[in-house]
Parts: C-alpha cells; sequence; structure tokens
C-alpha cells in the first residue's frame, strides 16, 4: 500500500466522522444508521493503523522488501512473454501457473503421445520460446551478455535458473515418465539453443549458465489425472524462472552491483 492509500483511507475516515458528528440528533437520523455509520468509521480508523503498521514494518526490513519486488518483477517478466508468445501464436495454450513463477505449455501441442521428438509444425513455438527469452535475459543476469537499465528492471532482480521442465501424466511406470519427461525437457533446450546460441552465455551470480532442464515425471501434476482433461494439462513443459534470494543487504548490494556492471559473482558464496 502506499501513502497516497492511507492518505485517501484518512480523508474517507474524517468525512465519516464528520457525517456522524451531523447524524446525533435523533431527530434528523435513526439510530441504526447513526451506529451503521459509526461501525464504518471505526472500521476505516482499524484499517488505518494497521496500513501504519505494514509501511513500518517494510520500512524496517529492507531485505523483505526487496524481496517482494523481486517477486513482482518476475511476474511482470512471465506476464511478457505469455503476452508476446499470445501475438506470435493467438491459439498457443500457455498458462501462468499459480504461484506466478512458471510458464506451463500443454506437452501434447508440442509432442506426439508418448514420443520426445518435436512435432515439426510445432518447432517454430519453441524457436519464438528462445528468441523472446533472448530479449528479456540480458536485463536480469550476468556476465557478456548482461545488459542491465532501470527502465527494464527497476528492483536489481538477478535470475537465478531458467528451468526447461518436463512432465508427463500418471499412465505408465515411473522410470518411463521421468525418461520421457527429461528427453522432452532436453529435446526443448536443444531446440531453443539451437535457434538462439546465445542463451547458454547468460550467467547467475555464480557464474552458472541460467538455462537448464528437469524432468519430473508424473511427481508434479497440476491437475486432477483421474480425468483425460487432467491428464492432457499435466502432460506439459514448463518454463519457470527462478530467482536470486539474498539474506542480508550486503548481498543485495553486490548482486545489484555486479548486475550493473554486468560481471559474474563467482565464488561468492
Amino acid at each position: 500500500m502506499t501513502d497516497m492509500t492511507v492518505s485517501f483511507l484518512f480523508i474517507v475516515m474524517i468525512l465519516l466522522a464528520f457525517f456522524a458528528s451531523q447524524f446525533r440528533d435523533p431527530d434528523k437520523v435513526s439510530r441504526k444508521e447513526y451506529e451503521s455509520i459509526v461501525r464504518e468509521r471505526d472500521k476505516l480508523e482499524k484499517e488505518v493503523r494497521e496500513l501504519r503498521e505494514q509501511l513500518k514494518r517494510l520500512a524496517n526490513r529492507p531485505v523483505e522488501t526487496y524481496l517482494a519486488a523481486v517477486a513482482n518483477q518476475r511476474e511482470r517478466i512471465l506476464k511478457d512473454l505469455q503476452s508476446k508468445l499470445k501475438a506470435d501464436f493467438p491459439d498457443l495454450q500457455v498458462v501462468i501457473s499459480e504461484e506466478m513463477d512458471a510458464l506451463r505449455f500443454k506437452g501434447d501441442g508440442l509432442f506426439k503421445t508418448g514420443s520426445s521428438e518435436l512435432r515439426p509444425d510445432k518447432r517454430r513455438i519453441v524457436e519464438s520460446i528462445a528468441t523472446r527469452l533472448g530479449e528479456v535475459l540480458p536485463c536480469y543476469t550476468l556476465g557478456p551478455r548482461s545488459s542491465w537499465n532501470s527502465r527494464c528492471n527497476a528492483a536489481g532482480a538477478v535470475i537465478e535458473a531458467v528451468l526447461v521442465e518436463g512432465h508427463t501424466d500418471s499412465d505408465g511406470q515411473d522410470n518411463s515418465n521421468i525418461t520421457l519427461s527429461t528427453n522432452r525437457a532436453n529435446e526443448t533446450f536443444f531446440a531453443m539453443t539451437k535457434h538462439e546460441p546465445a542463451l547458454v552465455d547468460f550467467r547467475n551470480d555464480r557464474a552458472q549458465p541460467v538455462l537448464s532442464v528437469a524432468g519430473y515425471g508424473r511427481m508434479r501434476p497440476v491437475a486432477d489425472n483421474a480425468t483425460q482433461e487432467g491428464k492432457a494439462t499435466n502432460r506439459r513443459i514448463d518454463l519457470r524462472i527462478i530467482m536470486f534470494t539474498p539474506g542480508t543487504l550486503e548481498e543485495i548490494s553486490k548482486v545489484q552491483n555486479d548486475l550493473r556492471s554486468g560481471v559474474t559473482g563467482a565464488g561468492s558464496r
């Protein structure tokens, strides 16, 4: 909440108090209406006190304030990527996870059932993902291709990893599902880096490439595998963005300085 919000609530509270004072004469307003206005005034007073306490806590906890800003920045990245991909492919089924940390693509849209080979007509989607990601990463990563500015990343947030994750439904054996999901993630990774080789040059604060792969089989469902619709939802590729989460002001200062200069912080942790 901002100071403007608090000021607005103060004004509303004062107005309510004024009207309440005008309605004290039982000949002008009913007791029921008067008590309702008083209750509303008391409620607003309580909200203002809580807002003041919240602002005070945030002012005294700069690490938490930074992490909240980083979370908001990640959400902006995901929404920006989603918007651009939908513009490239209006029929593409891509959603943002409930946790606001990943883009989700239906696996059967990119792969045939039981196959880890990208459908030829869907390869353009993966190449577009690579292109759009390559436009975002310079402002949030370190290394030779880093290009930070306050307009694209006012919080000074740094991406720790971008995981290309493969997932399956619950059909089949666990071993085969994990292998299939990993192969699908690998296929997506290689198609992306073939189209945009520079993706492997973007680094995190430990000088590691941010782009990586993982296969989870059926272990991380997002829908009920008891239905065909749920299974189709669980057969997917996720593009998960993990942000660097410092624990001290010194770590925040260092990673932001590294971001401005573009250098990597290898060995710093």
